[in-house]
């Protein structure tokens, strides 16, 4: 009975019902939106540096991480191989790599790069090398004498497949070391600093540059459940030798964890922003409601109806006000985000969003937490700032009913 009165007694007024109802539907709309955007950034900008040669996990001397030259590198992998066939849960990929700065070079210009030895069988499934390839071909295992480079690099170089490009780097023995490779082919990338930024040689060359024997700079892991990084890393760091370190992502990217950890209290601060701006016309809404029904409530008060009742009839009708604006809201957000599953392409952003490590496609991602957290922010706050017009109908009393007109 009361869930039917209290339907009945919003629809007395249609126009001021669909003005505040439709308030409610756009601040749930509105929120689901903006999270599902916000979540598919940060997973866009998550699984960016990821691919650009971080991983999950990376396994490296314990020096590299701050001067990544060849002399802090890991001898022997052998002892490596090992402990990792033990502890890395199926479906794991892993990669050695050799990566050190250097310089790349042809006839008319030159600009430092990174220099990353791979190998080309591994790589593909760990990295974003492998991704899409421009021109060209991606290097084969055995072609010691092939590069390949960024899409920007190329053109900054003006140069093409089939030319040639020296390297140049610092040996093992602290000499030049140089060389002259053969461009097999051009990649292309998410941002143009990481085309800029890398050129890929085969592990064997990398080793024949340096003159090491059978040495690398770092291990890469990528797993197939993000969720047990932590525990994968514990048993690493347990069985590997102690003079080599087991850093996860969390600890190679730490402004970007710091930034993740910090997303969640964001979105909460927008979902009270949002709902502040609703709120006002709530409870205004409620109020007017509640000033236009004087003589009804005096008349209940007057027939014996206790005043904690007529405050609940209120909150009802709140309740079912914000009910039905979270349900249709919801709607309207999941249509908007199935609409936006094939991405939104922000390339006109390209430097904004390359500044930041995001993709030019980012796609909306909607999480239950997210959604929850939204619809419990309209609805808590909202029968709680509902409660003052309640409380004021709870408060008229049947002589203040006869004063009005």
């Amino acid at each position: 009975m009361l869930l039917t009165l209290s339907w009945r007694n919003l629809w007395r007024n249609p126009k001021r019902t669909l003005i505040i109802l439709s308030a409610v539907v756009i601040s749930a709309w509105t929120m689901l939106i903006l999270s599902a955007f916000s979540r598919g950034m940060i997973d866009s900008t998550l699984s960016n540096s990821l691919d650009t040669l971080t991983g999950h996990i990376q396994i490296q001397a314990p020096l590299y991480r701050e001067d990544p030259v060849v002399e802090n590198r890991i001898p022997d992998i052998a002892p490596v191989k090992a402990v990792l066939e033990r502890h890395l849960p199926p479906g794991s990929l892993w990669s050695s790599r050799i990566q050190v700065p250097g310089v790349a070079s042809n006839a008319r210009h030159s600009k430092g790069v990174g220099i990353v030895g791979i190998e080309p069988d591994r790589e593909p499934d760990i990295s974003f090398y492998g991704d899409t390839l421009s021109e060209g071909q991606f290097l084969k295992s055995g072609d010691d004498i092939g590069i390949v480079i960024g899409k920007a690099l190329a053109d900054t170089f003006e140069t093409k497949p089939g030319r040639k490009l020296v390297l140049m780097t610092q040996g093992s023995d602290r000499e030049t070391a140089s060389r002259a490779f053969r461009i097999r082919g051009i990649f292309r990338a998410e941002m143009e600093a990481t085309e800029k930024q890398y050129v890929f040689i085969t592990l064997a060359a990398a080793r024949e540059l340096l003159r090491v024997d059978s040495a690398v700079t770092n291990i890469c892991i990528k797993l197939p459940e993000p969720e047990s990084l932590d525990r994968v890393t514990r048993a690493l760091s347990q069985d590997l030798p102690p003079e080599l370190s087991v850093l996860p992502w969390t600890e190679l990217l730490p402004l970007l964890k710091g930034y993740l950890e910090m997303f969640d209290s964001f979105m909460l601060l927008w979902y009270l922003v949002v709902f502040t701006a609703m709120a006002f016309g709530l409870v205004n809404t409620m109020l007017m409601a509640v000033l236009e029904r004087t003589r009804e409530f005096g008349l209940l008060k007057a027939l014996g109806m206790k005043p904690v009742w007529i405050v609940r009839n209120v909150l009802t009708e709140s309740f079912i006000l914000l009910t039905v604006g979270i349900i249709v809201g919801n709607l309207l957000g999941f249509a908007t985000v199935h609409a936006l599953s094939g991405g939104i392409d922000l390339s006109f952003l390209a430097r904004g969003s390359e500044f930041v490590g995001m993709g030019n496609i980012v796609v909306p991602l909607l999480f239950l937490e997210d959604l929850f957290s939204a619809n419990a922010v309209i609805l808590v706050f909202g029968l709680l700032v509902c409660l003052y017009p309640a409380i004021k109908a709870g408060r008229i009393t049947p002589v203040e009913a006869m004063t009005q007109n």
